[in-house]
């Protein structure tokens, strides 16, 4: 039996050296900006929950599987191209929240 110590790779040598860096703003803006499209996808979804497929174009599950995938589309286009302000609002209590540790 090999009675070595194990030894510790880089990660985790550097996990034991302290407190983890802060994220920088752009990881903080990122992360904003996912939580506003999660929010906005799941209120899409909740919005055409009640809307009917139409037989004309095929209609049944398939539409129902597309038509979330549209709705996560619209919910990062509209990220994209500024949003409803929810980013904004969680980038700035993230921002907060670091300071204050």
């Amino acid at each position: 039996m090999d009675s070595a110590a194990p030894t510790l790779t880089p990660a985790a040598s550097a996990s034991l050296a302290g407190p983890p860096a802060a994220p920088d703003d752009q990881s903080v803006r990122k992360a904003a900006e996912n939580f506003e499209t999660f929010f906005l996808s799941q209120t899409f979804e909740s919005m055409f929950s009640d809307v009917g497929t139409d037989s004309m174009f095929g209609g049944g599950n398939g539409e129902k599987i597309y038509r979330s995938l549209l709705l996560q589309q619209y919910s990062e286009l509209t990220v994209k191209h500024g949003g409803v302000g929810i980013a904004d609002a969680v980038q700035r209590e993230m921002l907060q929240l670091q300071e204050a540790h």
